[in-house]
């Protein structure tokens, strides 16, 4: 009986520590967030950014809030990545009147501009290619391995990713599909 009564308190008091927990939790999180941090995870808000393209513009992706965004960070020297160019340049023309946006990330602190730009020039790719020269953005998505994918929903969450390539054709059609018609 006494046993009982010490297990009765202890799930009492940590019952009252786990609702302490959520509500600092809750008072933590930024606001403007929509109750979520952003991370490179999926499920996670996107992380933000900002690159210039190869065209010379500046690009943010928090700016792109209502479009379904793929972010490719990739490397001119890299097989898969060059491999799997052509699949992405195809995918965009089929869905970006339905408001796909590509962002190519040139991962430039492992590359350079000027390859960068001659491989997006010799692939006719049409889509945005950015230059990450100071690494940013490798770092706040914590690329491991080239190329990396995020596939980013309407409010700038992480629904997939994709670590190494080269994708195929219809492993992205089928993302952007599930993305653009509202799913996860």
């Amino acid at each position: 009986m006494k046993i009982q009564k010490h297990w009765n308190a202890f799930t009492i008091i940590i019952l009252a520590l786990g609702a302490v927990w959520i509500g600092l939790t809750m008072l933590l999180v930024p606001a403007g967030s929509g109750g979520m941090t952003p991370a490179p995870r999926s499920g996670f808000l996107a992380p933000d950014f900002e690159l210039i393209s190869t065209e010379g513009n500046t690009v943010r992706l928090s700016d792109l809030h209502g479009s379904v965004v793929i972010v490719n960070i990739w490397a001119s020297w890299c097989s898969p990545c060059q491999a799997e160019m052509p699949a992405l340049q195809s995918v965009y023309e089929k869905f970006s009147d339905k408001g796909l946006v590509i962002l190519a990330v040139n991962s430039t602190i492992q590359d350079d501009p000027i390859s960068a730009q001659g491989f997006a020039k010799e692939k006719g790719l049409t889509f945005s290619v950015l230059l990450d020269s100071s690494g940013i953005v490798t770092k706040q998505y914590q690329v491991r391995a080239l190329p990396t994918t995020f596939f980013i929903d309407h409010q700038g969450v992480i629904r997939d990713f994709a670590l190494g390539g080269p994708l195929s054709e219809a492993y992205l059609i089928s993302q952007v599909e599930t993305l653009i018609a509202g799913g996860r």
